[in-house]
C-alpha cells in the first residue's frame, strides 16, 4: 500500500516554520512572531523540517487551515526593513514594489544597484562608492574567436561542479567529511565514491537517494538532470525567444510552457504554484513564499553573465528581472552578485578576486548579502586551512537553512578566494563546505572555468560524454559544445 503523498516545499503546515524564521530575519514584530509560534505549536504544529522538504505525516484538516491562516497573519506584520517581501494573502494585496535601478556616479564606473531596505541611506538616494564596495573599470568584451571556447569551458565547469556535489546534497558537514575520508578522498580531489566506504558509515550517512545512482564516480555516465543545469537551459530558451529585453512575465510564461512543475523546488515551486493560481509577478515571489531569500535565483544567473561578457551591469539587470519572479531582498541580490561576477570573469582578462569584487560592487553595500560575500572572502584570506575557514563560516551562519542564500554565497566566495583561480580546488572547496553542495559546486565551476587559462581537466569532463540529461522538451541529451555555440549566438546578437 502506498503512503500519503507528501509534496515538498508547498504544504502549508511545512511552510509555517520556515516563515516564522524568515519573519524574524525580516525584523517583524518579535512579540507577534512569538505569539504566532506559540499558537502554532500549541495546536500541534511543528517547526520547519531540518533537511527534508516535507514532514512525513498528513495533518488533520483543522491544522492545515490554521497553517494557511497563520501564514497570512505573518504576512500582515509590519517590518522596519524596506522591501523585505510582504507575503501578501492574495494577489490583490500590494506586494513589494520592484526595486528601481540606481547608478553610482564617479570615476570608477556605474554599477547597477537598487532601492533597498538594506542600503541604510535615504529613500531613493544612491549609495556612494566606498573602499569596501569597489567599482572596477569594465574590461573590453572578448574577441568572437576566443569566447565560444570559454563558454564551452563554463558549461563544463558548471556541470562538473554540480555533479561533484550531487551525492552529498542535504548531508550535514560532518557526514560529508566522514564519507570522503573513509574513501581516501579528503581533502576532496575527485568525485565521491562508495568504494571502500564501510557499510556502517553508508547506513549512518546515506547518499542523496536520487543522485547516488547517477553521480557517484562508479555510476557516472553522462551528466544527469539537475535543476542547476535546467535553469541555464531555460534561460537560453528565454533569450532565444525574447532577447535580452525579456520581462519577468516572459520568464513566467516560459516556465509554464517548458518547465515541469515537479522539477521545481523551494521558491521556484511556490512561484509556479502561485502562477497556476492566477497570481502574477512580482506577487508570485511574496505570496506564502518563505523561501524568498534562498539560493534559487542565484542558480539561474549564469546565463545572464555568460551573455554579457564585460558588462556586469547588464548582467545584474537581467538577473534582477529573472529573480523577482521568485525572490526578494537578498535572494535577488545573490543572483545579481553571481551574474555580475560571471560577466566580468567572462572577459578572460581578470582573476577570480577581481570578478568577486565586481559582483560585490553590484549589490547594495549594506545588505546582508554583501556582508556574507565579505565574510567569505575575509575568512578565506585569514585561514590557510580551508576546513578551518569552513568551520568559521558554519559557526557564523549555520543558523540559516542549508538552502538559504547567505551561507551559501559566503561559502562560494570563500571557496573561490581560497582556491585562487584553480579549477579543481574551486569546485572541491565549494562542495566540501557543505550546505547546498551541488549548487555551490556548479557556480564555482562556472566562474573558475572562465578565469582559468586552461580547459577544465579531462578527468572531470570525460565521464560526462558530452551529454546532458533534462526533462525540458527537445533538449534531452544535448551536448555541451552545442550549448556553448547557442550561448555565444545570444551573447553576440
Amino acid at each position: 500500500m502506498n503512503g500519503p503523498l507528501r509534496l515538498t516545499w508547498v504544504q502549508p503546515e511545512d511552510l509555517v516554520g520556515h516563515e516564522l524564521r524568515q519573519a524574524e530575519e525580516d525584523g517583524r514584530d518579535p512579540s507577534s512572531v512569538r505569539s504566532i509560534r506559540t499558537r502554532w505549536l500549541a495546536a500541534g504544529g511543528h517547526l520547519a523540517p531540518d533537511r527534508a522538504g516535507a514532514s512525513p505525516t498528513v495533518p488533520p484538516p483543522t491544522l492545515r487551515t490554521l497553517a494557511e491562516s497563520l501564514l497570512d497573519e505573518l504576512a500582515t506584520l509590519p517590518t522596519p526593513l524596506r522591501g523585505a517581501g510582504n507575503c501578501a494573502p492574495s494577489h490583490n494585496t500590494p506586494a513589494q514594489t520592484p526595486p528601481q535601478p540606481l547608478r553610482v556616479s564617479g570615476s570608477m564606473g556605474s554599477p547597477l544597484l537598487e532601492r533597498s531596505r538594506e542600503l541604510g541611506e535615504g529613500e531613493g538616494q544612491a549609495p556612494q562608492a566606498t573602499a569596501t564596495t569597489p567599482h572596477p573599470p569594465q574590461e573590453p568584451a572578448p574577441t568572437p574567436t576566443s569566447y565560444p571556447t570559454r563558454l564551452h569551458h563554463a558549461w563544463l565547469g558548471r556541470a562538473t561542479g554540480c555533479l561533484l556535489g550531487k551525492p552529498v546534497e542535504k548531508l550535514p558537514l560532518p557526514a560529508i567529511r566522514t564519507l570522503a575520508q573513509a574513501a581516501g578522498n579528503w581533502p576532496l580531489t575527485t568525485y565521491f565514491t562508495a568504494v571502500g566506504v564501510p557499510d556502517a558509515l553508508l547506513r549512518a550517512h546515506p547518499w542523496n537517494k536520487r543522485s547516488a545512482p547517477t553521480s557517484l564516480a562508479e555510476n557516472i555516465d553522462g551528466m544527469p538532470e539537475d535543476d542547476d543545469l535546467n535553469y541555464a537551459l531555460l534561460n537560453l530558451l528565454l533569450l532565444q525567444r525574447h532577447t535580452r529585453d525579456f520581462t519577468t512575465h516572459d520568464v513566467a510564461r516560459l516556465w509554464l510552457d517548458e518547465l515541469p512543475a515537479g522539477r521545481t523546488f523551494t521558491a521556484e515551486r511556490i512561484a509556479y504554484r502561485n502562477l497556476l493560481d492566477g497570481i502574477e509577478p512580482p506577487h508570485t515571489a511574496t505570496h506564502r513564499n518563505p523561501f524568498r531569500e534562498w539560493i534559487g535565483a542565484s542558480i539561474r544567473a549564469d546565463m545572464h553573465g555568460w551573455t554579457n561578457p564585460g558588462d556586469p551591469t547588464a548582467a545584474a539587470d537581467q538577473a534582477h528581472r529573472d529573480a523577482t519572479l521568485t525572490h526578494t531582498g537578498n535572494g535577488v541580490y545573490g543572483a545579481m552578485f553571481v551574474a555580475a561576477a560571471i560577466a566580468e570573469a567572462a572577459t578572460g582578462t581578470v582573476d577570480i578576486h577581481h570578478a568577486l569584487r565586481t559582483g560585490l560592487a553590484h549589490v547594495p553595500p549594506r545588505s546582508r548579502l554583501a556582508d556574507a560575500v565579505r565574510l567569505g572572502i575575509d575568512t578565506a584570506e585569514r585561514h590557510d586551512d580551508f576546513d578551518a575557514a569552513v568551520d568559521h563560516l558554519h559557526a557564523a551562519l549555520g543558523h540559516h537553512h542549508w538552502v538559504h542564500v547567505l551561507p551559501n554565497t559566503a561559502l562560494l566566495a570563500a571557496a573561490l578566494t581560497h582556491a585562487d583561480g584553480d579549477f579543481t580546488h574551486s569546485i572541491c572547496r565549494a562542495v566540501s563546505g557543505g550546505w547546498d553542495t551541488d549548487s555551490n559546486g556548479a557556480t564555482a565551476g562556472s566562474l573558475a572555468a572562465l578565469v582559468s587559462p586552461t580547459p577544465v581537466p579531462t578527468r572531470w569532463t570525460a565521464p560526462l560524454h558530452n551529454r546532458l540529461a533534462t526533462s525540458l522538451p527537445h533538449l534531452d541529451g544535448i551536448g555541451f559544445d552545442t550549448l556553448a555555440r547557442l550561448t555565444h549566438r545570444e551573447a553576440t546578437r
